[in-house]
């Protein structure tokens, strides 16, 4: 009864963190918190009649659950370089588990698949995860982290050295409220500086960014890897002026920059544990794979749509700080960095900081 529950429970409060966004609470989420109320009641009255499931049942599950189809969610860029080989491998049905990937350019793409519990596993920002637990009281849980700091400030204008140079610019980057957004805030704040001593201007894509440096060295971009090297690749003007992981570092002494994260539905850790760890153990191959054979993932990278150029992906991928970080590792790194996200806004983590039922540990 508590599976289906939290599943009914996991749908609503989902829905409606993809209609109100990340940001404060609001009408609809009230809303919510009456449906979820609703659907609890509903939910008792029908499992009164649930037939038990024999001890030899459930040891047969949990058997057999290593070959059930996890459906895994991707967003373009360097999360989805770190899944290139299992996903590779996964098509020639390599792996003992089975796996269907699905890549998306934007985390607000993913949720609905999520909702609709399409998606098992799914790799996003690191402060979504964060959200996402919070509005589903509890109903997912990290993983591992699957990406560090790969932000970059990208320009022709060699005037730029650090933070303080930004003031009276015009700074392009990506959707307000993620990640880019608020660690740029994290270092402005930290070096005195304000959202009214510059002009931020936010696009929907990394590719419309990249776009606009082409087109215009004097502009000023905040990029993921390997989009830094897409733009740099079509403006021998443009150059890397400022690196954010280096800036965070030097502002955020307890803490590491975490870019992306992955993240499974508790339902269905819960009835697939062997799944989950299949694909952690993959996961981990992958991205070993992945820095032992840059050519090959390269070559991948371009063939799954990543990134259209392989010699830009051959390029990217060292910069893309691609890992996979498990266990106590992930949780001090991850943990860290939520809290300093939270003490600049704590509705950048969904208002609350995560408890330790958040880190999957095994």
């Amino acid at each position: 009864m508590k599976k289906k529950l939290l599943s009914m429970m996991l749908a609503v409060s989902m829905t409606a963190l993809a209609l109100t966004g990340c940001g404060a609470a609001s009408e609809a989420e009230s809303t919510v918190e009456e449906l979820v109320a609703e659907e609890t009641e509903e939910s008792i009255v029908e499992e009164t009649s649930t037939e038990e499931i024999t001890e030899e049942e459930t040891e047969a599950a949990v058997e057999a659950d290593n070959t059930t189809m996890a459906m895994v969610g991707v967003l373009k860029g360097p999360t989805a370089i770190g899944t290139a080989f299992l996903n590779a491998w996964a098509d020639k049905a390599l792996t003992d588990q089975e796996y269907v990937f699905t890549m998306e350019t934007a985390a607000d793409e993913l949720l609905p698949l999520i909702i609709k519990g399409e998606i098992d596993i799914a790799l996003v920002p690191a402060n979504v995860a964060s959200v996402l637990y919070n509005k589903t009281e509890g109903g997912i849980s990290v993983i591992d982290i699957n990406t560090l700091g790969v932000l970059y400030m990208v320009s022709g204008d060699q005037s730029i050295t650090g933070p303080a140079d930004l003031a009276g610019k015009t700074v392009y980057l990506t959707g307000k409220g993620t990640t880019p957004d608020y660690v740029l805030h994290n270092i402005l704040e930290a070096n005195g500086l304000s959202e009214s001593d510059l002009t931020l201007e936010y696009k929907s894509e990394p590719t419309e960014v990249a776009a606009i440096l082409a087109q215009n060295s004097d502009a000023v971009g905040l990029l993921p890897q390997p989009f830094v090297t897409v733009a740099c690749s079509k403006n021998a003007s443009l150059s890397v002026v400022m690196d954010l992981t280096e800036q965070w570092d030097a502002v955020n002494k307890d803490s590491r920059l975490v870019t992306g994260v992955t993240v499974v539905r508790n339902q269905f850790l819960d009835e697939h544990p062997n799944a989950v760890k299949s694909f952690l153990a993959d996961h981990a191959r992958s991205v070993d794979m992945v820095y032992e054979d840059t050519d090959m993932a390269a070559q991948l990278t371009a063939e799954f749509g990543i990134v259209d150029n392989e010699d830009v992906a051959r390029k990217a991928i060292p910069q893309c700080n691609i890992v996979c970080i498990q266990g106590e590792e992930m949780k001090s790194a991850l943990s860290g960095y939520l809290k300093a996200l939270y003490d600049q806004d704590p509705s950048s983590v969904g208002g609350n900081l995560p408890g330790e039922e958040f880190y999957y540990i095994q």
